[in-house]
């Protein structure tokens, strides 16, 4: 697939032109001469690096980490490519329990305000450990039928 204008090489990969010229500006692609038609041209080499930066930022990879990947030359080693994906999926562990432990915090939050008073919803009372009982406040809770100390603790 010799002689590809920069149109036809975006096309080719579902991506815009000026997505091109941004990875040439961050030296992922490089930028060929131009043919005798006055336009430069594309190879399939061009196409299928394309197509790997494309598809490693689909798998969260930065522009940095990929041109780590790539090299100087045509590319890494499956080696250096299966480090690199470990660690992504070590980050992105490492996210997930970030997250998990948010979404319990909104979950109480939720919880607090749609079940508690306005003074608690107020103030943001969610963290990780029980609030302080106060003797209404538990008997307001026992009448409800829910303890309020276990409300502040489940994720």
């Amino acid at each position: 697939m010799q002689g590809l204008t920069i149109g036809k090489l975006a096309a080719a990969e579902g991506v815009g032109v000026e997505t091109v010229r941004f990875y040439q500006r961050r030296g992922l692609l490089t930028l060929p001469d131009r043919a005798g038609s006055g336009f430069r041209e594309y190879t399939d080499d061009d196409r299928q690096r394309l197509a790997f930066i494309r598809r490693a930022r689909q798998l969260g990879f930065s522009l940095g980490e990929i041109g780590d990947l790539l090299g100087a030359g045509d590319g890494r080693s499956t080696d250096d490519v299966i480090r690199a994906a470990e660690a992504k999926l070590a980050t992105i562990s490492e996210q997930i329990t970030e997250l998990t432990l948010l979404q319990g915090r909104l979950r109480r939050l939720v919880r607090v305000c749609a079940h508690g008073d306005s003074v608690e919803c107020v103030a943001l009372h969610v963290s990780d450990s029980p609030p302080e009982a106060s003797p209404d406040r538990v008997a307001s809770a026992v009448s409800e039928g829910t303890s309020a100390v276990s409300e502040g603790a489940m994720p």
